[in-house]
């Protein structure tokens, strides 16, 4: 199983998040599936790409080339497309990955998450999504999107996506 990771790419965020994403890179290369994700060598990106590469396991970067002058990109992938537009990039990660894991971010994660969930919410794709809630992170933001379906702006009928609050749920789901 291909599996995109959404998760932020900065430097200066509490250990607590890479600590975990490393351990989920490694969890995804022990059960020999492959980390699909943004490229990047820093942050929650950086720290599961190790974990995958340090497991022996297989990873894809997908990134535009211009990326680079904003954060540096992981040389350990087996594999670096390159797009030319965040837009391509999205889709990209859309039609090569067979699941998606949404880990804590910035805006750039979030635009991922939320046009990935629409997109299953509209039937262009049945794939697992799963937010992984490290630390409550998206607490606030699934009480927002509780509150938006019960003022009638969701039309929620069935969950389009699942949270997992440690590695071993996220896995259950998968």
């Amino acid at each position: 199983m291909k599996i995109c990771f959404y998760g932020s790419g900065s430097e200066i965020i509490n250990k607590i998040y890479t600590d975990e994403a490393y351990k989920l890179g490694y969890e995804i290369s022990k059960r020999k599936h492959t980390l699909v994700f943004g490229g990047g060598d820093t942050g929650m990106m950086g720290a599961c790409a190790r974990g995958v590469h340090d497991n022996d396991g297989e990873s894809i970067g997908i990134a535009p080339n211009w990326i680079k002058n904003f954060e540096p990109l992981c040389k350990q992938c087996s594999e670096f497309i390159y797009v030319d537009t965040m837009g391509e990039r999205k889709n990209k990660f859309l039609t090569t990955s067979d699941a998606f894991i949404i880990a804590p971010g910035g805006i750039g994660t979030l635009d991922e998450f939320f046009e990935i969930l629409t997109l299953k919410k509209l039937k262009q794709h049945d794939k697992p999504i799963i937010i992984f809630n490290i630390n409550n992170y998206f607490n606030k933001m699934l009480k927002m999107l509780d509150e938006m379906d019960e003022k009638g702006f969701l039309y929620k009928q069935e969950s389009i996506c699942e949270i997992a609050n440690n590695i071993d749920e996220i896995f259950n789901y998968l």
